[in-house]
């Protein structure tokens, strides 16, 4: 289709930490953009790229079987000079000399700040959420979380057989340093009886002893404790629950086998959807937008608005796990 827009030549890259989908967006961008009459240029390693001029024109060859794949093809990578303002100017110099008239990021509210230093100085620019987290506030669903629970589900039913042939507590760590969105969502599909999340403080023994202590009068003999890794060092837990009850938990930490995988079909719908919007946006020449997902549908916000945003765990979510793990 024709593109009437002014802007012609895009620029799309990954920033922040990868997740499972970001192929699929960054598929998406690329063939949409096409469709849309645009050149699709992929910018490598995230805005280290960008500032490096690592960027190459993309096709429909370019991103030929990657749906997926998990991971991002384009790279990614944190970039301390973006941060300087020199390394933004340089940033926004480099995107002038390849005449991009806007930039997809595809990343995180981190990635997104970046985003909208950058349009202070000129660039235009789309942000699509991508992060395992589901942190990003404008946003009721982010890229990769669905396809990151999962994993964490079929990793946690497996440490729960042993836990139960062996007659053990279980301390599991799973990703989330400032959102408990993984821990609280794995804790309900895998029936934990303990869940701790860096939204909600405990109290050792009112929210962890006392429950074990409860279901061992019970009878029960194996328990399961899903923790937020910005909610307590496991390592702590464990030895605390030792010193107070006698029972030694076998702790183990998930970490980045939760980022990995190939994504399920919410995230490849999703990040496709998400991705679509975004070219759209920029073919009717509006920028400076964060593409977000509201009640089932895909929308933009300004990228000031967006990140002004801020959400939490709805609070019948955090009933419901109370409820079910008694």
């Amino acid at each position: 289709m024709e593109n009437q827009s002014a802007i012609k030549r895009i620029g799309v890259l990954t920033s922040g930490g990868d997740a499972p989908g970001m192929n699929a967006a960054v598929r998406a961008v690329v063939r949409a953009g096409i469709y849309y009459g645009m050149e699709v240029y992929g910018i490598k390693n995230g805005y280290t790229g960008l500032l490096d001029g690592q960027m190459e024109l993309m096709t429909l060859r370019s991103v030929s079987e990657i749906l997926s794949h998990g991971g991002t093809v384009l790279h990614t990578s944190r970039c301390p000079e973006f941060r300087t303002p020199e390394g933004r100017e340089k940033a926004a110099s480099i995107a002038r000399v390849f005449k991009l008239d806007a930039i997809v990021v595809i990343g995180g509210d981190g990635s997104f700040a970046g985003a909208k230093l950058l349009s202070e100085l000129g660039i235009p620019v789309i942000g699509i959420p991508a992060t395992i987290d589901n942190d990003v506030g404008c946003s009721d669903y982010t890229i990769g979380f669905d396809t990151a629970l999962n994993t964490v589900k079929d990793a946690i039913d497996k440490i729960k057989d042993t836990t139960y042939s062996h007659e053990r507590c279980s301390i599991i760590e799973v990703m989330g340093r400032q959102a408990g969105y993984i821990a609280i969502n794995a804790a309900i599909a895998n029936g934990a009886e303990i869940c701790l999340i860096p939204e909600k403080p405990f109290d050792l023994d009112i929210d962890v002893i006392q429950p074990v202590l409860a279901g061992r009068s019970r009878g029960k003999t194996h328990f399961i404790i899903v923790v937020a890794e910005g909610a307590c060092s496991c390592e702590s837990l464990a030895a605390q629950i030792k010193q107070k009850i006698g029972i030694t938990p076998a702790v183990s930490i998930l970490g980045y086998i939760q980022r990995g995988g190939s994504p399920t079909v919410r995230d490849r719908v999703i990040a496709s959807q998400m991705s679509v919007h975004a070219v759209e946006c920029l073919m009717k020449g509006v920028v400076n937008r964060i593409i977000a997902y509201k009640g089932e549908r895909v929308v933009d916000i300004d990228i000031e608005e967006a990140l002004t945003q801020t959400k939490s765990i709805d609070p019948h979510t955090l009933l419901t796990n109370q409820i079910l793990s008694l």
